[in-house]
């Protein structure tokens, strides 16, 4: 019997799967469990309904994240600091605060997760940064620290 599963199922699939899977566990097992139904006419257009729908889904988030790829390729951003004596920094720059700054300047909401410092940013001066947009899908900025005034 061919049944389309709702959840993961050990040992028949993943959750959207079409399976072919015996009578007796589908009518007795999987279909009282609310695991899978049956695979008719409707659930299979169903079925093919909502993958195209996922699909098209990732290609707009996937042309959103070139075209800010695109916008944010090769910018600088400066990021402004209290330093002691000698150019060093009271604490550091985080990915958190480079994060905030790209929100602002470019109105993009970024994880701070997203954003990859090469090192730790405990002096003044200009570092690279990576930020990742999507998968596989990632912008190389500059992060300049000056003095705050």
């Amino acid at each position: 019997m061919k049944v389309i599963l709702l959840e993961d199922v050990k040992g028949a699939g993943k959750k959207g799967e079409l399976v072919n899977v015996s009578d007796g566990y589908a009518r007795n097992f999987l279909m009282p469990r609310k695991l899978a139904k049956e695979a008719d006419a409707q659930a299979i257009n169903e079925l093919k309904n909502a993958e195209q729908s996922r699909q098209h889904k990732i290609a707009v988030e996937t042309a959103q994240a070139q075209a800010n790829a695109k916008m944010l390729e090769g910018q600088t951003v400066v990021m402004k600091a209290k330093a002691g004596q000698g150019g060093k920094l009271f604490g550091s720059v985080t990915s958190k605060e480079v994060a905030n700054e790209i929100k602002q300047k470019y109105s993009l909401a970024i994880d701070k997760r997203k954003v990859v410092l090469e090192s730790d940013i405990k002096a003044f001066g200009t570092y690279k940064c990576e930020v990742k947009l999507y998968t596989g899908i990632s912008a190389n900025v500059n992060v300049k620290v000056v003095e705050a005034e």
